[in-house]
């Protein structure tokens, strides 16, 4: 009798301790993948996966958005170190824009990038209030200009354009 205990006894720990393994490996592997690249069947698929989340020109017009503030604010502070940093980093992003999306480049470069780009550059190296301030104006009449020239004239009837529409000062 006590052996016939003792087997069902460790019979029912075992299958107890199989179920449990069985349902916790199900449990891990319902859990979605944090390796959602690495996971794809193959290198075209994980190319798309990458440009599908990289997006187009809209991500590089954010952060240009945001640093372009960061400029305004930045003249208004007379921090013109903080208006430098971010002006070089705005060229960058415009840059890496265009690697996504190539039929932005031409009007990003002739519009913005080959001559405004260094002019406002130098006016706010100056750190000459008025000239920084000129210059701002400049790259905003560019911003303007290019979202003409791109057919999306429409994105510039928003606040981060009426807001800088004068200085601070």
């Amino acid at each position: 009798m006590k052996s016939a205990w003792f087997i069902s006894t460790a019979a029912a720990a075992l299958f107890l301790a199989f179920a449990s393994a069985f349902f916790h490996l199900q449990a891990q592997e319902a859990k979605p993948s944090k390796d959602w690249l690495l996971e794809a069947p193959d290198d075209t698929t994980r190319f798309q996966l990458l440009q599908r989340y990289l997006r187009g020109f809209d991500q590089p017009m954010w952060e240009v958005g945001h640093r372009y503030l960061g400029i305004y604010d930045a003249l208004s502070r007379e921090n013109y170190d903080l208006a430098l940093y971010n002006w070089d980093k705005i060229k960058t992003t415009i840059q890496n824009g265009y690697l996504k999306r190539p039929a932005r480049r031409a009007n990003a470069e002739s519009m913005f990038l080959t001559a405004t780009w260094g002019e406002v550059r130098e006016d706010f190296k100056s750190r000459n209030k008025k000239r920084a301030w000129d210059g701002f104006f400049r790259a905003r009449s560019a911003c303007l200009a290019c979202h003409v020239a791109e057919d999306v004239a429409w994105m510039n009837d928003q606040n981060i354009f009426q807001d800088t529409a004068s200085s601070k000062n």
